[in-house]
């Protein structure tokens, strides 16, 4: 029998298998050690085949997934999820604040994995002028790249409607800091997801986690009557709120390519093998130094290389 993971809870594997069943299952022990290094080796996304006594037998090919490094088992890794179309990164640059490092290695992840990304600014009902402008010049520096921004607000709606085109007939990620608002976003855009939201700590400044698993939403088509369900060809994948996002498998000389503005600088440098550090007539120092590369991406970059060379997990990104 086949179908599609909806939910992990950590030890149960909701699937939603392709004659329309709903299936709690497990994963035998065996399946866990074939080489797959992950602290999930099923994940939300995942196609499977489901045997005798609902245990998941097989894992299809995925064609994607974000992956991120295992926060306390450094050597291992944790996919978000598996077989999207595209991922939603919400932001808030207060309340809390975003950092363009977490921002920038959720980027270069999604792009070695060949995911696109939405950047979502949340909460800007509650920003103060100074604030706005920052969230806009932040706009406009990761449009000049590439990536498509919207600036909404998920309490009040503002900005929330345009998001729905963009889901439709789509597999999405939602992902994100704890605390940017991604529970109170699925509410506005699926009334019937009824996801648990809590406040911000105000001593920190800091969200806690209302999402503890995975699991992906069915979302009402705009052009279907049938059931979210029946339909399932629109899916919104909720995922619990993360604090850093460390890189895992991306080797040095591939790093450049995941920063698509530091890339088309690189074709110009005078070394093929340049790391962008301190070589001479390097193209991407110059770009940084004439500001046609942002210092702040380019601080990512670093911390990015400085992982590798370190080999070890990042909580601070």
């Amino acid at each position: 029998m086949k179908g599609l993971v909806i939910k992990n809870t950590g030890s149960w594997y909701t699937v939603l298998t392709d004659d329309g069943q709903l299936l709690d299952c497990k994963v035998k022990g065996n399946f866990r050690i074939k080489g797959i290094r992950s602290t999930n080796p099923v994940a939300v996304g995942d196609r499977v085949s489901v045997g005798d006594g609902c245990w998941i037998t097989e894992i299809e090919d995925r064609r994607n997934y974000i992956i991120r490094k295992s926060i306390n088992l450094s050597k291992q890794s944790h996919i978000l999820a598996a077989n999207v179309d595209q991922a939603l990164l919400v932001i808030t640059v207060s309340r809390p604040e975003t950092s363009t490092t977490f921002i920038d290695r959720f980027l270069a992840s999604a792009e070695a994995y060949r995911v696109p990304v939405i950047l979502i600014f949340n909460k800007t009902d509650l920003l103060s002028d100074d604030e706005l402008h920052y969230q806009q010049m932040m706009i406009q520096l990761y449009e000049t790249i590439g990536y498509e921004c919207h600036a909404i607000s998920a309490q009040t709606g503002e900005g929330v409607e345009a998001l729905r085109p963009l889901l439709e007939g789509k597999i999405t990620l939602l992902s994100g800091n704890s605390g940017v608002g991604k529970s109170t976003l699925i509410n506005r855009l699926v009334p019937h997801a009824n996801q648990r939201v809590a406040d911000i700590s105000e001593a920190h400044q800091t969200g806690t986690h209302t999402t503890t698993f995975s699991e992906m939403i069915p979302v009402a088509s705009l052009t279907s009557d049938l059931s979210p369900l029946t339909s399932n060809n629109t899916w919104l994948i909720d995922t619990p709120g993360i604090k850093g996002f460390g890189t895992f498998d991306m080797e040095r000389e591939e790093l450049t390519s995941y920063f698509r503005e530091i890339f088309e600088f690189s074709k110009q440098c005078r070394f093929s093998d340049c790391t962008h550090t301190h070589e001479p007539g390097c193209a991407v120092l110059k770009a940084v130094e004439d500001h046609y590369i942002a210092q702040s991406r380019y601080q990512s970059y670093l911390s990015m290389l400085d992982d590798k060379d370190e080999n070890k997990y990042r909580e601070a990104y």
